[in-house]
């Protein structure tokens, strides 16, 4: 792969070329440059370590988009949400992998396209699994109010965006705390972000939280739930299943581009050219279609995901 390849960072971001498309509302797009350039972007706080798993990837992908028009690759990092939204609104960014909550995200404030379940690790969907010590009071949801409750970070789908929204759907308050040794008012949930699955389950262990939020895949992994805690553990409420996480297209992106992205990534898991980049692109393990049910489940937490942004933040 060329130079073009390398890391752009955040900073040079107005240096980057970009392609014209069919402007968004209210949205001024950067002049035509290269449609021949396909720029995979990236929300990062590691830009070279990320770089190396996007790269190899990008790489097995460019040659096999010959057909349409496509030349050379780009990787473009954002330092977060809000950049890579603004990056996909106007053209310069054309497709990125995220979890379901910054997917749903990106449809709403960048009118991007969720094409592909990115299937990690064999698991292409997920949930979320709220759970007390098994000497906990409580059984329910509704017996949270007045407790707090661990979610991982701002931007988790499993553990926070879900459990988040499905707290607002059985009616009950959830208000941000200053630390577990804070405590909510009567009539609401306190949440904290424990930064990570295994801060989770030991503060839950510790009783200086409630309750916590795993995903259930974290739920069966030792190394973020230790057997020892396991045992004093017992889930309280699951959500529905969602996608693990998707690969998405901006809005405008020309129709060959997408049809045969699509075509290259879905073929990608029966092509031994391609397993070395599917395992360093996050431990992907395949690339599989958006089913009418996922996309139900998709619109169902997107609508969460919304109230969340409104009510709680």
């Amino acid at each position: 792969m060329s130079a073009c390849c390398g890391v752009l960072l955040a900073a040079l971001a107005a240096l980057v070329p970009a392609r014209a498309q069919p402007a968004l509302a209210g949205v001024a797009l950067p002049p035509d440059v290269d449609d021949s350039v396909l720029v995979l972007g990236r929300i990062s706080d590691d830009p070279k370590s990320h770089y190396e798993q996007l790269k190899p990837l990008l790489e097995y992908v460019v040659p096999r988009m010959a057909s349409a028009g496509i030349r050379s690759g780009r990787i473009l990092m954002a330092r977060d949400f809000q950049q890579m939204a603004s990056y996909m609104r106007r053209g310069r960014v054309d497709w990125v992998t995220e979890t379901s909550g910054n997917a749903v995200l990106l449809e709403q404030r960048a009118g991007a396209s969720s094409m592909l379940i990115t299937e990690r690790d064999g698991a292409g969907r997920y949930r979320s699994v709220f759970f007390v010590r098994r000497d906990s009071p409580i059984r329910t949801l509704k017996d949270l109010a007045g407790h707090s409750v661990a979610f991982q970070s701002p931007y988790s789908t499993s553990a926070y965006y879900l459990p988040a929204s499905m707290l607002l759907e059985s009616g009950q308050r959830i208000d941000l705390l200053l630390s577990p040794m804070d405590r909510p008012p009567a009539d609401a949930v306190g949440y904290l972000f424990a930064r990570t699955e295994l801060n989770i389950t030991t503060w839950v262990h510790k009783r200086l939280v409630d309750a916590g939020v795993l995903s259930n895949l974290d739920w069966l992994s030792p190394q973020r739930l230790p057997p020892a805690f396991a045992a004093d553990f017992r889930i309280i409420a699951e959500s529905q299943d969602v996608p693990r996480a998707l690969v998405l297209t901006r809005a405008g992106l020309n129709p060959k581009v997408e049809a045969r992205l699509r075509e290259v990534l879905m073929e990608a898991s029966g092509d031994p050219d391609a397993g070395e980049a599917m395992r360093l692109f996050l431990g992907t393990s395949r690339f599989l279609p958006v089913t009418a049910v996922d996309r139900k489940a998709l619109d169902d937490f997107g609508a969460g995901v919304a109230r969340v942004r409104k009510e709680v933040e």
